[in-house]
């Protein structure tokens, strides 16, 4: 077991349990942050943020969905002794225009700490655990990229991929692209659910139908078409192409989103 402790924002979402877990079982001294754990972390608190960095040498860096890295976070991380950030971020970043992120890879690549990027595509696990779920329990889907292919990733070789760059040399400086083996539409992810489950799955993929899936929910109308042109810009980019990061990385074949739907227990559909 390592002495220095490994922190880990977002220990207890998707993706920070994940990494989280694998670190644990790789005989990491982990060290797990949330608002409500034994070690408390809040980006909203900065008196959160100091005993959460102390003794810690290296970080897995995350933050939710809307919020910003602090500048500030990151240059004290490495002020206390922080000598490896791995940052999690997303494909296609500079197409839709997503600042927040464009941002956070800034950060961490002139912090003077080394650095390596994951820059994930959709993960498998929107659909049973994240901003999908809801929706696909009522059994309709509203996302305005029509057909366009996507290379779903399962959040497991996502976390195995942020534990290799953590635990390992070799990854100083890299950024990686995280996807499946192949690309699906949205329309045909819907539809392997539904073929699992046997349970109906309609997919609406046109940016009318989002507009006014949003606007029954009340969203803001200067929102709804920011989100709308991101989608545009993303779509433009044509279908999504799988890589081969997860077999190069870790020596084995990255899981489908096939094996993805047939391994969620029943009750979360």
């Amino acid at each position: 077991m390592e002495t220095e402790p490994t922190l880990v924002l977002g220990a207890t979402g998707s993706i920070g349990r994940r990494v989280a877990a694998r670190l644990d079982a790789l005989g990491a001294h982990v060290r797990p942050a949330t608002r409500n754990s034994a070690t408390r972390f809040d980006w909203d608190d900065q008196r959160t943020w100091k005993p959460a960095l102390d003794g810690v040498s290296r970080l897995f860096l995350m933050s939710p969905d809307g919020v910003p890295v602090a500048p500030g976070f990151v240059q004290l991380a490495v002020e206390l002794g922080v000598e490896r950030t791995v940052l999690l971020s997303s494909r296609a970043i500079e197409t839709i225009g997503d600042e927040r992120l464009l941002d956070a890879e800034r950060l961490v690549r002139t912090s003077g700490a080394d650095w390596t990027v994951v820059r994930s595509d959709w993960f498998d696990q929107n659909f049973d655990e994240g901003h999908f779920r809801t929706a696909v329990r009522d059994g309709r889907l509203t996302v305005p990229l029509g057909d366009c292919r996507q290379a779903f990733v399962d959040l497991d070789d996502v976390a195995d991929v942020i534990a290799l760059a953590l635990r390992e040399d070799g990854h100083t400086g890299r950024t990686y692209e995280v996807t499946g083996p192949h690309a699906l539409s949205f329309g045909e992810a819907c539809e392997v659910i539904s073929a699992c489950t046997g349970r109906p799955l309609e997919f609406r993929g046109e940016p009318e139908d989002y507009r006014a899936f949003m606007t029954s929910l009340g969203r803001p109308e200067e929102e709804v078409e920011g989100e709308i042109a991101a989608f545009d810009a993303l779509r433009a980019l044509g279908d999504g192409k799988p890589l081969d990061t997860v077999p190069r990385l870790l020596g084995r074949s990255a899981r489908s989103f096939e094996e993805y739907v047939a391994s969620v227990p029943a009750d979360r559909w």
